[in-house]
């Protein structure tokens, strides 16, 4: 059987990079980088610079049968860079799995949300991704993917570099303590992507814990798995409300052994 070709856009950053090492042994895998030139004598990595370059470009040289789109970066930039992507869906038979966020439902705090809840949002950020899921559901439904994720942890994740910077220099902890979420993390998130590419899945898929946590809980029980320490926590109180921002499956749910629980997440994980 011929390799799927794929190509992960933005493969430098945490999730894509992450993305890249698990597909990089199953298919024939390639990724764009920006700024890290220590990607530039990686044959399988193309530089590409959102704001300058056309994606057209790297699409024609690689011409993959499935593209993961993980860009960061200038807004207006990555709007235009999809739409063109969307151009060469329409032209050819690849597919677009897009890694968006559970922030297309930050502006609902009642409740957590869906794979087919209506998205809405208050963040710029919320906006961005909703602008572009959009677009890709103008296209027939067999061409997508939306991974809407949650905050990813993990060993080199930045969240957890930031956790460490700060007890190092002893630096206040923000926490939320109305805000209830779901999380994940860099290996179960990718082992679910690289189990829907196998499957060639698509559709709408939440790709978060199959359950919630109080954001202060959560933060407290990372920490106390990183040692014994005492850090100063900053808690932000947005409402004196209870907040909800987690995307959870109900429709698209994966098998049991690619699921993950908030507590596993915390205890298997994470570096002691």
């Amino acid at each position: 059987m011929d390799k799927k070709r794929i190509l992960i856009l933005g493969a430098s950053g945490f999730v894509g990079n992450a993305i890249y090492k698990e597909l990089c042994s199953y298919f024939d895998t390639y990724g764009t980088y920006f700024t890290n030139r220590s990607f530039a004598s990686n044959k399988q990595f193309l530089r590409y610079d959102l704001e300058e370059d056309d994606i057209f470009q790297v699409l024609q040289k690689v011409r993959p049968d499935v593209i993961i789109s993980s860009l960061r970066g200038n807004f207006p930039a990555q709007i235009q860079a999809h739409q063109h992507l969307m151009e060469y869906l329409v032209k050819t038979d690849a597919k677009l799995y897009f890694i968006s966020s559970a922030n297309v439902f930050d502006a609902y705090s009642k409740f957590p949300s869906y794979e087919n809840d209506k998205t809405l949002s208050l963040s710029v950020y919320g906006r961005l991704k909703i602008k572009i899921e959009n677009m890709m559901m103008r296209l027939p439904k067999e061409k997508t993917a939306i991974l809407r994720i949650p905050m990813v942890f993990g060993n080199s994740s930045p969240r957890i570099k930031e956790i460490k910077e700060s007890i190092e220099n002893k630096e206040p902890i923000e926490v939320f303590p109305n805000l209830i979420i779901n999380v994940t993390n860099d290996d179960r998130l990718t082992q679910q992507i690289h189990y829907l590419i196998n499957r060639n899945k698509t559709g709408i898929f939440h790709l978060g814990s199959s359950d919630l946590i109080q954001h202060e809980e959560f933060i407290k029980e990372v920490i106390g798995h990183l040692g014994n320490y005492h850090p100063i926590y900053k808690r932000v109180y947005t409402t004196n409300e209870d907040r909800y921002l987690a995307a959870l499956p109900k429709d698209n749910v994966l098998p049991k052994n690619l699921r993950i629980s908030c507590q596993e997440i915390i205890d298997h994980h994470l570096p002691v």
